[in-house]
């Protein structure tokens, strides 16, 4: 509503001045950890309206993770499963915490500054930048801690063309229900919260305007 966009802009104004460099575009997807990637995907398009993007899985060269990515407009989410039981890292955060958002990711203009600056102000870098790339391009990428076990990775495209992000391809099938199903109309992603423990939330000290410098030229509604 007008009235949300005006206290978020207001919010921002109070965060300082505009950084020299480095811009935060939009949201560019929210990656889901999942017992099921296929089945969470399909849930998503048959109930709420998203459509199949990408893949990446076996049939792409990945052995470790299968990730199917849907969109709804400009809101893009990604559900990822691993492949081999031995895969402790995800095999722990679904004992933890069961499916739930492991990464929000931005999409960023320099990628290398903010990651500069945002060390500078205390942030935790959890892994430096780096790229990516396929026949239809580079990406560059770094990861940032938030608390607990989610993380922001920031995404720089250079000059990308492709349907999502290297290593991955354009789905091969398409449910043909999807297209009889009613529309649901979601747009965009306007803000994601953090739920906590209320015991726990005085201890938290997570502050991304202040690491990352969100600016009004910069806010993240988009």
């Amino acid at each position: 509503s007008r009235s949300v966009t005006k206290s978020s802009h207001d919010v921002l104004q109070r965060q300082g001045e505009k950084p020299e460099r480095g811009r935060f575009l939009h949201f560019h997807s929210v990656t889901f950890w999942v017992g099921n990637a296929k089945q969470a995907a399909s849930y998503y398009c048959s109930k709420i309206g998203f459509e199949p993007l990408a893949y990446k899985g076996l049939e792409t060269g990945s052995r470790e993770v299968v990730s199917h990515v849907v969109k709804q407009d400009k809101i893009v989410f990604v559900f990822s499963s691993a492949l081999n039981p031995w895969n402790k890292e995800m095999g722990d955060h679904l004992v933890k915490h069961g499916d739930g958002v492991k990464d929000i990711a931005f999409e960023v203009e320099d990628c290398d500054y903010i990651v500069q600056k945002a060390r500078e102000r205390g942030a935790i870098i959890v892994r430096e930048p780096w790229i990516e790339q396929d026949k239809f391009g580079k990406v560059k990428f770094a990861v940032l801690q938030t608390f607990g076990d989610t993380t922001h990775t920031l995404v720089e495209k250079m000059n990308y063309t492709g349907c999502f992000l290297p290593g991955f391809e354009a789905p091969t099938f398409t449910d043909p229900l999807l297209s009889k199903l009613p529309k649901c109309g979601l747009e965009i992603i306007d803000h994601i919260v953090f739920k906590l423990a209320s015991l726990k939330f005085k201890r938290v000290k997570y502050q991304p305007p202040k690491i990352i410098r969100l600016t009004p030229d910069n806010r993240l509604r988009d």
